[in-house]
C-alpha cells in the first residue's frame, strides 16, 4: 500500500466501524468479529478505490445539498400527486443523458443523486450516457439532471 493510502485509513475506518456498530444494533458482544471485519474493509477499500486527490469546495457542496434537498422535496410531491391522479398520470419512460463529468466520483454521485430523487432511477451507466427511467417523461428531467451535473461540477471545482 502506498503511503498517500496511509492518511485516508482513520477516516474510512471510523466509518466501517460506524456502520459495524449500526449493523450490530450497538451490541457489544460482536467487536471482535466486527473490528476483523472493520479492517479488512478499510483495507479492501483503499486498494480498491484509492484516495483521490480530488477536492470537494465547500461551498460546492453548501449549493449541492440545497439543490438535492429541494429536487427532492419536489420531485416527492410529484410523485405523491402522480399517485394521487392514478396510472393515467404516468407516463414512464426511459431517458438519455449525455454526460458531461469526468468519470469517478463526480459521475457516481450525480448517478446516486438523481437515483434517490423521487421519480427517477439510473438504469444503465455508459461512457458517455447515463439512461435514466422515469415516471413521467413530459416532465423537463434532463434539464433538472444537467442543472445538477453542473452543480456537482462546480463542487468539484470544475466547470462545464
Amino acid at each position: 500500500m502506498r503511503t498517500a493510502n496511509w492518511s485516508a485509513w482513520p477516516l474510512r475506518a471510523a466509518a466501517f466501524a460506524l456502520l459495524w456498530w449500526v449493523l450490530a444494533e450497538g451490541r457489544q458482544d460482536g467487536w471482535a468479529l466486527g473490528a476483523v471485519a472493520v479492517v479488512c474493509a478499510t483495507w479492501a477499500s483503499l486498494v480498491l478505490s484509492p484516495p483521490a486527490r480530488r477536492r470537494v469546495q465547500p461551498g460546492g457542496l453548501l449549493v449541492f445539498l440545497g439543490v438535492f434537498l429541494w429536487g427532492s422535496i419536489r420531485a416527492g410531491a410529484q410523485v405523491a400527486w402522480m399517485a394521487l391522479r392514478g396510472r393515467a398520470a404516468l407516463r414512464p419512460g426511459l431517458l438519455e443523458l449525455q454526460l458531461r463529468l469526468s468519470p469517478g466520483a463526480p459521475r457516481i454521485l450525480l448517478v446516486n443523486a438523481l437515483t434517490l430523487m423521487p421519480g427517477t432511477l439510473g438504469v444503465d451507466l455508459s461512457r458517455r450516457t447515463l439512461r435514466l427511467h422515469v415516471l413521467d417523461k413530459r416532465l423537463p428531467v434532463l434539464a433538472e439532471a444537467q442543472a445538477l451535473e453542473a452543480v456537482i461540477a462546480r463542487m468539484f471545482g470544475r466547470h462545464i
